[in-house]
C-alpha cells in the first residue's frame, strides 16, 4: 500500500520544478517531483492521523491495544541495553541543529542575502520537517493521547467527584502517608541508588500486572536523564521520549520523589498519554510494590495533589490535614520546598507555560493542572473497590 500510494503520487504530480529552477539556480536549491510526492504523502497521512484521533474507541482497539505495544517493546529492546539516555542525546543534537539553522537564517537576513525564492524554499522545507515530526510522533506514541485508557479498562469515571469526596480522599491519604513513613523507621531512611530504584519499579509493575493485566510492562528501559540538573531549573522530574522509547527520570531531586516518578514514566511507556492517567498507573504499580519506600513515595505525592485541591475548596481544612501529618513526613515536605526554592528562577514559569500549552494541544485542556486530576481517578477507584 505504501509503495503503491507513493507511485500514484509520483506519476500524477505535474513537474513544477522548472518554475523553481529559474529562481533558485543561484542557491542550488530545488523542489523536485520526488520531494513533492513525499510532501503530499506525509500531508495526507497527517490528515488521516488527525481524523483517526477523533475516534477514541478505534484508537484504543487498534492503535493502543495492538499496534503501539509492538512499537514500544521494539523501541525499548533497541535502546534499553544502552547505559545512557539516547533520548537526551537526540534532543541535544536536534537543538544544536535548530540553533545553527536559526543563526544562519538571522545572519542571512542581516546581510540581506535572503531572496523571496530562498525564503519560500526554506518555508517549504520547514513545513516538510514539521509534518514528518508530527507523523512520526503520532505513529510512535502520540495517538495514545486520544485513547479510552484505564477509565475504559477498569470501568471508572474519574470526573465524577465533589468537595466531600476530596475531603474524604485527603483524610485517607493522611493516614496512608503517615503509615508508610512510619514503616521506614524513626530516623532518616537510606534510599538505594537510582539503578536499584528503577529495577524495583520494573518489579512493581510485574506485581501490579498480576491484578491489572493491562499493566504488562516488558523490555525494561528507564534511564537517569543526563540533564537532571537542568530539569531542576525547568521543573521536570522526568519525561518519556517517544522517539527512543526510553523513560527519563531526573535523579538529582530528593530521593523520596524518584520511585513514584519512575512508575509514572513507565505508565507513559505503556501508552497512557495524559498526565493524570500516568499518575494513576504509577499509583497502581507503586502500591503493589513489596518495597515500603515505593508506597511512601506514591502516597507522599498523591497527598500533595489532594491537599492542594482541598486547599482551593476549604483552605482551613487543608491546613488542618497538613498538621495531621507525621513529623517525618512534614520534614520531607520541608526538604522538597527548600529544594524547589533553591532552584527557582525567572525562566521556569515560561517553560511551564509552554509545557501547559503542549498538554492542552494534546487533549489535556487543563494543562499542567492535569497532573492534579489524578485525585479523580483515586476517588473513582476507592468508590468501586472500597479502598485505596
Amino acid at each position: 500500500m505504501f509503495i503503491g500510494l507513493m507511485w500514484v503520487l509520483y506519476v500524477q504530480i505535474p513537474d513544477f520544478s522548472f518554475l523553481i529552477d529559474r529562481t533558485m539556480k543561484k542557491d542550488g536549491k530545488k523542489v523536485t517531483k520526488k520531494s513533492l510526492a513525499w510532501f503530499l504523502f506525509i500531508f495526507l497521512f497527517a490528515i488521516v492521523i488527525n481524523v483517526f484521533s477523533y475516534f477514541p474507541a478505534v484508537v484504543e482497539a487498534y492503535y493502543s491495544g495492538k499496534i503501539y505495544p509492538v512499537i514500544s517493546v521494539v523501541l525499548r529492546l533497541v535502546t534499553g541495553w544502552i547505559p545512557f539516555s539516547i533520548g537526551d542525546i537526540l534532543y541535544t543534537l536536534a537543538g544544536a541543529w535548530m540553533a545553527v539553522r536559526l543563526f544562519k537564517t538571522v545572519a542571512a537576513v542581516i546581510k540581506r542575502r535572503v531572496s523571496v525564492q530562498t525564503f519560500l524554499y526554506s518555508f517549504y522545507r520547514t513545513i516538510f520537517i514539521a509534518l514528518w515530526v508530527y507523523f512520526v510522533f503520532n505513529v510512535l506514541w502520540g495517538l495514545n493521547y486520544n485513547r479510552l485508557g484505564i477509565a475504559f479498562q477498569l470501568k471508572l469515571d474519574p470526573k465524577a467527584y465533589n468537595e466531600a469526596d476530596v475531603k474524604n480522599l485527603t483524610q485517607q491519604l493522611v493516614q496512608k502517608v503517615n503509615e508508610a513513613r512510619r514503616s521506614l523507621g524513626d530516623s532518616t531512611f537510606a534510599y538505594p541508588d537510582a539503578k536499584e530504584i528503577f529495577l524495583e519499579a520494573d518489579e512493581a509493575y510485574a506485581k501490579a500486572y498480576l491484578r491489572y493485566p493491562f499493566l504488562n510492562y516488558t523490555a525494561f528501559s528507564i534511564k537517569s536523564s543526563l540533564y537532571g540538573w537542568l530539569g531542576n531549573y525547568t521543573g521536570f522530574l522526568g519525561y518519556y521520549d517517544p522517539f527512543s522509547g526510553e523513560a527519563q527520570v531526573n535523579t538529582t531531586v530528593p530521593a523520596f520523589v524518584i520511585p513514584y516518578t519512575a512508575c509514572h514514566e513507565i505508565g507513559h511507556q505503556l501508552g497512557y498519554g495524559s498526565e493524570d492517567e500516568a499518575n494513576f498507573s504509577g499509583y497502581l504499580a507503586a502500591v503493589s510494590s513489596d518495597k515500603r519506600y515505593f508506597r511512601y513515595s506514591a502516597y507522599f505525592d498523591l497527598f500533595a495533589y489532594s491537599n492542594s485541591k482541598l486547599f482551593m475548596m476549604d483552605s482551613l481544612l487543608a491546613k488542618e490535614q497538613y498538621k495531621s501529618l507525621d513529623t517525618l513526613v512534614k520534614k520531607d515536605f520541608s526538604t522538597y520546598r527548600k529544594f524547589l526554592a533553591e532552584h527557582r528562577n525567572p525562566v521556569e514559569p515560561y517553560i511551564s507555560l509552554l509545557y501547559g500549552k503542549y498538554l492542552q494541544a494534546n487533549n489535556q485542556p487543563k494543562g499542567l493542572d492535569t497532573y492534579d486530576e489524578v485525585i479523580g481517578w483515586l476517588i473513582a477507584y476507592e468508590k468501586k473497590y472500597g479502598k485505596l
